[in-house]
This record gives C-alpha cells, structure tokens and sequence, in this order.
C-alpha cells in the first residue's frame, strides 16, 4: 500500500487539506482499529483531542489493537487521547463517555459514529442475536450517542455528528440482498436525515460517510474469503481523509450547498478537495478491479 497514516504522523496520499481541525475534540465509538482508528489518527495530526470509546480494553484472539493502544498511536501521531472501554449499547456507558470527554477536555465539538455490526445473511440464515446486535449497536447506539452529546455539542461554535452509513438507496436491491443488515445500516441514516433537520437551528452539521469501494477492515477480513476480498480493497486512509475533508470543510461541493443532510462519499469529497487519482489509496489492485461497495 503506497497511502498510510502512520503512529508518527507522517502525511501521506494525495489529500492536501484546506483546514484543520487543531484544538477540536472528538468523541467517537469505537475507534481502536480500522476505519475509525485512520479516522482518530488522521485528527491527531491536526492536534486534536480524542476520547475513543471502545469495547476493546484486553487484546482480542481475532482482532487487532485495544482502546489502549489506539490511544497510543493518536499521541504519537500528535493528538490528545482519552481511551474509554465501554460499550455503545449500553446507557450509562455512553453517559460516561460523554461526561469523561467534557471534563478530560472541556467539551465537545464533533461526534463520530462509527461503530458498526455487520452480518450480511439472508432472512432465512440469520440469527436473531445478530440481527439485535446490529439493530443495538448501528441503529441504538447512534442514535444515543448522538442524543447524549447534544448539549455538549450546543456549546460549541463548530459542532458536527458525523456517521458512517451509506446513503439512503431505496433500490430494493438492497433490502433484498440481506435485509437485516440494511435495516441496520439505514437506521443509522435515517438518523443522519432526521438530526440534521431537527438541529438547523442550532448550528449543528450532520452528515453521512460511506466508501465507495470495499475498505480493509478486521469486519471484511474476518468474513468467509475476506483475506482474499481485501486484495481488491482501499485502505482505511481514504476515509479519513475523506472525514477530515467533511469535519474541516475543505472545499465541498464547491463551497456552495448545505453543510448539513448530506450523504457524501469518499471519491465525492475528495474529488471536491482537489483530489484526481484515488491509487496511492488501493492495496494493489487497478482501479478498475476493485470491488464496489453496496448501497451505492
């Protein structure tokens, strides 16, 4: 792969950003790997501060890095760090994550939710924990750390709730492909939709972000043939570059339409950033054998 973002805090790939986000603090699920750590690390080198909550305290068999060592690497990268275990379906854990965030750093500018349950099996196969676990933790759990930080996000002159899920598709392809899976992640947009009507008086930002091609993630890997599926994949850091176009405002949609309510894509936001080749982010394979996500 030729675009990382390193512990370091190295810059890399061909996103040259038109602002920065030094100073603001971010609260976002999970976050200890994947698209959510590229995501903290990415701020990090702006300087920002990051209250990571994660279920992750103790290493995993099957997955990479804790809370702990995400936080490790946002500090090394040049950020601020408060690693917080706790679980997004839970209240009161959210509740403490929020409050933590707002003592540890004063308040709270942005909110990422991030975490995010997949199973793409059909009706007949699916399990029924599954299916609540993805209702609980894409649907719920947005929607409650949303709700939890509102006041904190009130207070700030520059506040944005910023989700990973696709845009509203009603094609029922989708629905039809693995429809507990789409319930879920549409909740999560429905959430997008609702908040950033509700919030337009309040000044605060509420958008969605989605890939347009498969992204390495432990999620793909983990799945039937996923170390195979990943080879025709992107790295995580054209999502966080992507998120920090959105979070900065770097030069979307040529300045001119909403800031809020919108479903905006990687290769969107970053072609309105300057951005015309999109390779240094693939994992190898040419750009026109890499595999498309779904809802697009």
């Amino acid at each position: 792969m030729t675009s990382s973002n390193d512990a370091s805090g190295t810059a890399a790939g061909p996103y040259q950003a038109a602002g920065s986000l030094q100073g603001r603090t971010i609260l976002m699920s999970g976050g200890s790997r994947g698209i959510g750590l590229a995501i903290a690390l990415r701020a990090a080198r702006d300087g920002a501060n990051i209250a990571l909550m994660a279920k992750t305290g103790q290493p995993h068999a099957k997955l990479e890095g804790t809370v702990f060592s995400a936080a490790e690497q946002v500090e090394a990268a040049g950020g601020r760090a408060l690693p917080i275990v706790g679980d997004v379906r839970n209240d009161d854990d959210v509740a403490g994550a929020v409050a933590a965030a707002v003592e540890r750093f004063g308040g709270i500018d942005i909110v990422i939710n991030n975490a995010s349950a997949i199973d793409l099996s059909k009706t007949d196969a699916v399990d029924m924990k599954r299916y609540d676990l993805m209702q609980d933790i894409n649907v719920r759990g947005t929607f409650l750390l949303s709700k939890l930080a509102l006041p904190a996000l009130r207070r700030s002159p520059s506040a944005h709730i910023l989700t990973l899920s696709p845009p509203l598709n009603l094609d029922p392809k989708w629905a039809g492909m693995h429809l507990a899976y789409t319930m879920a992640k549409y909740g999560m947009s429905l959430t997008t939709l609702g908040l950033a009507e509700e919030l337009k008086e309040d000044g605060i930002s509420v958008n969605s972000l989605w890939p347009c091609t498969l992204i390495d993630t432990a999620a793909i890997r983990n799945m039937p043939g996923g170390e195979n599926i990943v080879k025709a994949a992107r790295g995580p850091e054209i999502m966080a570059d992507a998120a920090h176009a959105v979070l900065t405002g770097s030069n979307l949609a040529g300045d001119e339409g909403p800031r809020s309510g919108n479903f905006y894509t990687d290769e969107q936001v970053l072609a309105s950033a300057g951005v015309a080749d999109f390779s240094p982010y693939s994992l190898g394979a040419p750009e026109d054998r890499l595999v498309p996500d779904i809802f697009l």
